[in-house]
Order: structure tokens, then C-alpha cells, then sequence
């Protein structure tokens, strides 16, 4: 069966979606009320973050628009030092999308939330003319915890650069299902959740932390350094990328340090902390394969050290990347 304008008409076909998908994967006591919003209880700072999703295909090796919806949003929220707590989400669905995938699109946004440890508590559909295609915007909510700091303009010389792991693999995924390439390279998409955690709950003084999306290391390190202050230096014989996804990258003429990841983060830590940052990091199912990459110093922008020894600018990406990439 697939969606027709009907189920966007707010009759009887509306409700029975509503019920039949969004129901049965969302369910709990908030959103069960279907009333006008969502009633719920927040206090102190909180982070508040907004984010649509457009990526094509909508299931890919790895994951699917739903898992990544909510885990964009949730890693955003993370990368303030909050505490995830809810969603919401508004679809956009194409006449002609089937309904059993928009059920395992629901279906997997439900078991992502569940990891996060939120709620989806409100939402909205829209129907629209077109060829089967899905849209998802998601926002949320996390608590701050009194005490927390998290931000780039906390960053100091000495501090320590830490990446989670291997660079490249979500760009590549995609990449390679819209060029019809057969590999076995898998999309990074999942909740850093567990890195976080691991993290904070060790007292460990976390400058500022950002998730490495799309523009890849290279834009967002520009950003951290522009914030800053300070000048950011890399080893690049310490950025981890896989042998397939470096493979891929040469034949295709791509740069992973501009290559777009949806479950890696680089947190920023003292220096003296760094080494037991980096080891909580590796205990955790997302932060297996993290390693130390670069290190904060006086001065200005993002510079890269060679293999040869050489010091080359690290610039921001131009140009249009990879669309439709999240």
C-alpha cells in the first residue's frame, strides 16, 4: 500500500496512519494524549536543537532517514553537554511512498530513541505530490546539569584533540548506493551517547565537543578555531580512515577530512587528561577506534603537519559537498 493524498486530508485514512505507524512505534504517555502540544516538565538551562533530514536513498548500508533523524538531533543536544530528554518530529511524505517502508523508517526512529533515552512526545505529517520521497524534521530538548560548560571559547593552549574514529564512512555509503557500487563499507550513523557518558561521568573537563557531519574535520575545526581564538594543529598520520573508505576517496578524488560522518565527534580536553579521555573513549561501542589527533596552541586557524614533516592551512570547505548527505 502506498501513501496517497488522502492521508494527509486529516479524515478517517489520516487517523488510520496515524494509528496504525505512528501509534503503534511512538506510543507512551505524553504523545498518547494526542492533544494540541506536548506538556512536559523541564527546569534549569537546557539545549534546544532543529534539524531536517532530506537524505536519498532513504535506507542505506548501516541505517535508514530514521535512525539518522534522531541521532543528529540527540548527538547535537550531546555535543552541548546535555542530557537528551525529548523529540519531536514533522514528516513530509510523497504520494506514492510505500507504507510498510515508511512503517520500518517509524520502526527504527522508535529503537533509536529508546538508546538516546528520549521521548518523541509531539509530531506532524504533511502529504504532498511527488514520487515517493520522505522528509523528516526533528527537534529536541536535553537538560543541562548545573556545572556543565561546554564551549569552544573554553578551549586552551595545551588542550588535547581527540576523534572518535575512522573519518569518511557515512559519505562513502551514501555515495556508493547512488553510484550503484557494491562494497562493504558501512554507514557510521549511531548515538554517541555511551562516549558522552563516558566522558562526564568520569569528571572528565570537557572543553567543548562537536560532531563531525557534513563539511567534514576540516570545516568544523575552522569553526572550533575561529571561536576560539586559537590555532588548532593536526597530525595527519593520526586521522584514522579506513583502507576501504581511503580506497574509495583516491579513486573518487574526495578528501575524508571534508567527508561527512553521522556518528563520530572530536572532543576537545586538557592535555593532562587526554590519555584517560582517550582510553574511557575506547571502552565505549562508538569510541572503539578514537585516537588522539592534534592539540591547541597560541595563535590562529586550523593547520595540518604533514607526513613529511611540512605544515600545510586546513581551510573550510568550498563548493557544494555531497547533497543530500543527512
Amino acid at each position: 500500500m502506498k501513501i496517497t493524498m488522502a492521508h494527509g486530508s486529516g479524515g478517517k485514512t489520516s487517523a488510520e496512519l496515524m494509528s496504525s505507524v505512528f501509534g503503534k512505534h511512538f506510543k507512551n504517555s505524553i504523545l498518547d494524549k494526542m492533544e494540541d502540544a506536548a506538556v512536559v516538565e523541564v527546569s534549569g538551562k537546557i539545549a534546544f536543537s532543529t534539524d531536517s533530514f532530506v537524505v536519498t536513498p532513504l535506507e542505506f548500508n548501516g541505517g535508514d532517514i530514521g535512525k539518522l533523524c534522531v541521532c543528529g538531533t540527540v548527538n547535537d543536544l550531546l555535543m552541548m553537554g546535555a542530557q537528551p530528554q525529548y523529540l519531536t518530529c514533522g514528516f513530509i511524505l510523497e504520494e506514492g511512498l510505500e507504507i510498510e517502508t515508511l512503517d520500518r523508517i517509524v520502526a527504527s526512529m522508535a529503537k533509536q530513541a529508546e538508546i538516546a533515552g528520549v521521548k518523541i512526545v509531539a509530531g506532524d505529517t504533511k502529504v504532498v505530490e511527488g514520487s515517493g520521497g520522505l522528509y523528516i524534521n526533528t527537534s529536541g530538548i536535553g537538560i543541562i546539569p548545573e556545572g556543565r560548560d561546554v564551549s569552544a571559547a573554553n578551549c586552551k593552549p595545551g588542550d588535547k584533540l581527540i576523534l572518535s574514529g575512522n573519518l569518511g564512512d557515512h559519505h562513502a555509503t551514501i555515495l556508493s548506493a547512488r553510484m550503484e557500487i557494491e562494497n562493504d563499507i558501512r554507514s557510521d550513523c549511531g548515538c554517541l551517547k555511551d562516549i558522552t557518558d563516558a566522558l562526564f561521568d568520569n569528571d572528565i573537563t570537557v572543553r567543548t565537543m562537536r560532531d563531525v557531519t557534513r563539511g567534514g574535520l576540516g570545516t568544523i575545526l575552522n569553526e572550533i578555531a575561529d571561536t576560539s581564538g586559537c590555532r588548532i594543529e593536526l597530525q595527519e598520520e593520526a586521522i584514522p580512515v579506513s583502507d576501504d573508505v581511503r580506497g574509495f576517496a583516491d579513486i573518487l578524488g574526495l578528501d575524508p577530512l571534508y567527508m561527512a560522518n553521522e556518528g563520530k565527534l572530536v572532543a576537545i580536553v586538557p592535555g593532562e587528561q587526554a590519555d584517560k579521555a582517550l582510553e574511557l573513549m575506547r571502552g565505549t561501542e562508538h569510541g572503539a577506534n578514537a585516537v588522539i589527533i592534534g592539540e591547541i596552541k597560541e595563535g590562529e586557524g586550523t593547520h595540518i603537519v604533514t607526513r613529511l614533516g611540512g605544515s600545510r592551512v586546513l581551510d573550510v570547505l568550498y563548493g557544494e559537498g555531497l547533497p543530500r548527505i543527512c
